[in-house]
């Protein structure tokens, strides 16, 4: 495994991945907040395209990445992140809405855990996913960080969603 750390709004964000896919991403704070395991190797040519397709985000230039990704979990975790890619950049859905996308409607706690065990956040894009009510709920890089994201999406977006909390 490679590493290296990209600069962001929220911090530096660590990248880690194998010479051919991204496994992850880890925010600088919050509960998700990653460091490279004793076995790593730093080394930021495998992530040139990550760092400059992240950047690209973060400067609204980018609405979707194009990257190849190592989605780890149970089959119905994966099934979770996959689902999580088609949320289109801007908006919301909740935990619900991915529920019942997958077929599942009755496994909304199942969703929010697979949601919060998201080794790719931003671009696998679990910052999308809000409550039923429309309040920002738990997030591996703090609830800062993902409402940052979301107004970030909402001032580069044609056409913005409503935000809580604005």
């Amino acid at each position: 495994m490679y590493y290296c750390y990209v600069s962001s709004p929220v911090g530096d964000l660590l990248i880690a991945g194998d010479a051919e896919r991204l496994h992850c991403i880890g925010f600088p704070e919050g509960s998700r907040r990653r460091d490279p395991e004793p076995d790593w190797i730093f080394n930021e040519q495998p992530f040139a395209e990550a760092a400059r397709q992240l950047d690209e985000y973060f400067t609204g230039e980018r609405t979707g990445f194009d990257l190849p990704l190592a989605l780890t979990g149970t089959e119905f975790q994966v099934q979770v992140l996959e689902e999580l890619r088609k949320i289109p950049y801007g908006e919301t859905v909740s935990y619900a809405d991915i529920a019942r996308r997958i077929g599942r409607p009755k496994a909304v706690r199942a969703v929010g855990a697979a949601n919060g065990r998201n080794p790719l956040p931003i671009v696998v894009p679990c910052h999308r996913v809000i409550g039923s009510g429309g309040d920002l709920t738990g997030f591996g890089g703090g609830l800062d960080t993902k409402a940052l994201l979301l107004r970030l999406e909402a001032e580069h977006s044609q056409f913005p969603s409503v935000m809580p909390g604005s």
